[in-house]
């Protein structure tokens, strides 16, 4: 498991160090545009706060962190794919988890197979 003394890109991102595409900011969350596009249409929405590393924790400690990253999922993909999309979380290492600072993936715009990752 990862080291949790150094804050993750994605605390980095938040926090301005490290620059981003951010196409959403909200109090708790920021959504950016993958580095790495999977799809035409690949943002991330990551809540600000780090303490959950993946969604099961967050569905455990704040389901209501998690319904606004659902909306804001929803909000996003109808701007930028007409609304339909695949919103993907990456639990553990096994599943391609990176980075353990949950965050979901918005893909749209056209996918095709292989299109998951994190």
């Amino acid at each position: 498991m990862p080291d949790h003394a150094e804050p993750s890109i994605f605390t980095r991102i938040i926090d301005r160090e490290i620059p981003a595409d951010v196409v959403f900011e909200s109090e708790r969350l920021i959504a950016i545009r993958d580095i790495a596009p999977k799809a035409p249409v690949h943002l991330l929405v990551i809540p600000k706060d780090p303490q959950f590393r993946d969604v099961v924790e967050l569905a455990a400690g704040d389901p209501e962190l998690l319904a606004e990253m659902v909306a804001a999922a929803a909000t996003l993909a109808e701007e930028h794919c007409g609304g339909q999309f695949r919103l993907v979380f990456n639990t553990g290492t096994d599943a391609g988890q990176t980075v353990f600072h949950v965050h979901a993936h918005i893909m749209g715009g056209g996918l095709t197979e292989g299109s998951l990752g994190d």
